[in-house]
C-alpha cells in the first residue's frame, strides 16, 4: 500500500455494517466525520434476592399473616446508628395497625436484626421468643443464607404467637 493511496472509499450516507473498530450503527457524515451510535444499557441493580427467594419470603410472610392474624413485615437495609429507634421508627409507619404489627429489621451490614412488636402482638410473642427467633436467623446468616433466616425467623415467631383468636 503507497502512502495516501485510498484502501475503501466512503461517501456521506454510506452505512458502515460491519465496523469492528466503532460497533454498530456507524455512518459517514457530510463532513467526512464517521458517526456511531452505540447502545447503553444501564446496569440493573444488584437485588439482594432472587425472584424464587422473593417467593418464599412472601409465602412465609402470607403464611405468618394468615395464620396468626398479626401483621409481619420485614425490613432489609441500613438501620442507622440508633438501629433500635429506627426499627421502632419504621414499625410505626409499617401500615399494619401497629398494635398488631411485627418488624424484623435487618441490617446485614450492620450484622444487626431488630424485632418490633405493638402493644397485642407483644402479648403474644415474649421477649425470649424473640430472642430465640433472632438467634436462628443469625445461625442462617452467618451460613450466607440471608432468605433461609428471614424465613426462619418468621416461622419461628408464627409457632410462638399461634393463631388468631
Amino acid at each position: 500500500m503507497a502512502a495516501g493511496e485510498v484502501v475503501l472509499h466512503r461517501t456521506p450516507g454510506d452505512v458502515i455494517d460491519e465496523d469492528v473498530e466503532h460497533g454498530h450503527a456507524a455512518v459517514v457524515t457530510t463532513s467526512g466525520r464517521i458517526s456511531v451510535a452505540s447502545e447503553h444499557r444501564r446496569a440493573r441493580p444488584e437485588l439482594p434476592f432472587s425472584p424464587v427467594q422473593l417467593a418464599r419470603l412472601d409465602e412465609a410472610l402470607t403464611l405468618s399473616a394468615r395464620t396468626t392474624g398479626l401483621g409481619f413485615s420485614v425490613y432489609l437495609g441500613d438501620l442507622g446508628e440508633d438501629t433500635r429507634a429506627t426499627a421502632e421508627s419504621l414499625h410505626a409507619e409499617s401500615g399494619e395497625t401497629p398494635a398488631t404489627a411485627v418488624l424484623l429489621a435487618v441490617s446485614p451490614g450492620q450484622r444487626k436484626v431488630e424485632i418490633v412488636t405493638g402493644a397485642e402482638s407483644s402479648r403474644r410473642l415474649p421477649d425470649r421468643a424473640c430472642n430465640l427467633a433472632v438467634m436462628s436467623m443469625v445461625a442462617s446468616f452467618k451460613e450466607g443464607d440471608l432468605t433461609g433466616g428471614i424465613v426462619s425467623g418468621l416461622r419461628m415467631l408464627t409457632d410462638q404467637a399461634g393463631t388468631k383468636h
